[in-house]
């Protein structure tokens, strides 16, 4: 038995937010690369929704790798927007989800968008890249453009 897109409810990223708060602007990437002391994460304090905990979701992002093997990517950070964590500062922990995928997404699929599906743990996690306000234990990671 398969998962099905219909299994998981479609969110945006701007639900990972109560709807008065503003994330920081990001600025153009050459800003960071003149000011190497701006790329710091920002908004560390960041709310997020508590009512999403234990909630099947299906999201898009982009990755940003932490884990895997030769072929396969088992652990990454989703982010909002493309270079997020790279090109330029981590977003906010309420716009960051680090996702757990044991079955691994092969890495030609991770260079660009992708759709993740799984159950949400709201749960602060500090790491090496950046702080993230939720958790996914993914079921699926498909291509954007599948």
């Amino acid at each position: 038995m398969g998962v099905h897109a219909s299994d998981f409810r479609t969110i945006e990223w701007k639900e990972l937010k109560p709807d008065d708060w503003q994330a920081p602007a990001v600025r153009d990437p050459s800003y960071y690369d003149r000011n190497p002391d701006a790329q710091v994460q920002t908004g560390l304090d960041a709310p997020v929704i508590e009512e999403l905990n234990g909630d099947k979701v299906r999201i898009p992002g982009y990755v940003v790798q932490l884990e895997g093997d030769d072929r396969r990517v088992t652990e990454f950070l989703l982010v909002p927007y493309f270079g997020a964590c790279i090109h330029v500062p981590p977003p906010p922990p309420n716009q960051i989800i680090h996702v757990s995928f044991p079955e691994g997404v092969p890495y030609s699929v991770t260079y660009d968008a992708v759709w993740v599906s799984g159950t949400v743990k709201v749960e602060r996690k500090e790491g090496d890249i950046a702080v993230v306000g939720y958790q996914i234990d993914a079921a699926e990671v498909v291509s954007y453009f599948n």
